[in-house]
């Protein structure tokens, strides 16, 4: 949306926050907590709202709420990303370069927030269930202000967009195949 552009230009880079296609069972009391995160970290906040129903009747002119926009345009002109650890949403933020938080709800998500951080490209994950306001504000300071974590993201982004996946899977395809049929 037009709306979208002129937020993202308005100002700093902000940070994305969103769990996908996770419900969460309070989505007032999460998008309350998400907005205190985001004021005592002083940050600029796009809000997917998603499953999980994330919005609120009245944003304070820092927050930009989202229904949906596409995460390979949306990533790379932001700071960094908090989501819930899907393998799409998790290779949308690898891919655009910035450091990012798995708050994993379920099954594989908590591995890819691991895989975020033993990369050194974003925090631990820390559970839906264990997350609070201080400690979302936290990792919205500590994933915004780190250049180390900041120049590993750009630089695995970077590998990521150079890589030719295609002709990758392909090739290894057909190397099965041949084995295969030698057999």
């Amino acid at each position: 949306p037009e709306s979208l552009s002129r937020f993202l230009e308005a100002g700093p880079e902000p940070l994305f926050i969103g769990f996908g296609s996770m419900p969460v069972a309070d989505p007032q009391t999460t998008t309350g907590m998400i907005l205190e995160a985001a004021n005592s970290a002083g940050l600029r906040l796009v809000l997917q709202a998603g499953w999980a129903g994330l919005a609120a009747d009245v944003l304070p002119g820092n927050v930009y709420s989202l229904d949906y926009a596409p995460y390979g345009w949306l990533l790379p002109r932001l700071t960094a990303a908090i989501h819930h650890g899907g393998s799409g949403t998790t290779a949308a933020n690898l891919r655009a370069g910035i450091p990012g938080l798995v708050t994993p709800f379920t099954f594989d998500q908590g591995f890819w927030g691991r895989r975020l951080a033993d990369l050194g490209v974003g925090l631990p994950p820390i559970p839906f269930r264990r997350l609070s306001a201080a400690s979302l504000a936290d990792a919205m300071a500590r994933l915004t202000a780190g250049d180390d974590m900041k120049t590993k993201a750009a630089a695995l982004g970077q590998k990521i967009r150079r890589e030719d996946g295609l002709t990758a899977a392909v090739d290894l395809i057909q190397t099965h195949l041949e084995e295969a049929s030698a057999i």
